[in-house]
Formats: C-alpha cells, sequence, structure tokens
C-alpha cells in the first residue's frame, strides 16, 4: 500500500518547493494530495502552475477562489475539487504524512 501525502497550502510564495515536494513524494511511490487555501489559490494563475500535472490531485477552497476574484476554468483542478474546508480534513484524514505550506 502507498504512503499517503497531504499537503495544505494557504501561502503563494512556494510552488517551486510544492512542485518540488510532489515530485519526490510521486517518485518515490507516494500518492498526493494537495489543497490550495487562503493566498494559495493564487498559485492556480502562476505560469508555473501546470507543471504540478501528474504529481498528485490538487483540489481547493472555492471560498478564497472566488473572494480574489479568480475565474474558472483552473488547469488540474476539476469542479468537483472547488470544495470547502471540508475537503481539507478529508485530506488530514486520508493522509499519512502532512506539510504545510
Amino acid at each position: 500500500m502507498a504512503e499517503k501525502l497531504g499537503i495544505f497550502v494557504s501561502s503563494d510564495q512556494h510552488l517551486g518547493h510544492l512542485i518540488g515536494i510532489c515530485r519526490a513524494a510521486t517518485k518515490a511511490g507516494k500518492e498526493v494530495k494537495v489543497f490550495l487555501t487562503n493566498r494559495g489559490v493564487l498559485l492556480t494563475q502562476d505560469p508555473d502552475f501546470p507543471q504540478m500535472e501528474g504529481l498528485g490531485h490538487v483540489s481547493l477552497c472555492n471560498v478564497n477562489f472566488e473572494a480574489f476574484k479568480l475565474e474558472k476554468p483552473v488547469p488540474l483542478v476539476a469542479d468537483k475539487d472547488f470544495a470547502t474546508q471540508m475537503r481539507h480534513a478529508e485530506i488530514i484524514e486520508w493522509c499519512d504524512r502532512y506539510i504545510v505550506l
């Protein structure tokens, strides 16, 4: 059974670190889920955000997304993954390890 890594991102400052952590984790056979909230939703607007493809499942806080007046569609984020903080709680329960950026 693959180990599971949950990543909570509330900052818009660490996309490079997020991509690197996800790459290393998936290369090591880990399952990864990422939840973007607060200013972290702004990472979806970064031109490097599509590099997250294939590096884990990404969901985000729809309330923060709308508060920043961002628009859909977002690469790599399905409509069902514009979620509430409940998704964050689900990731905490799901994962073996948890990182906050």
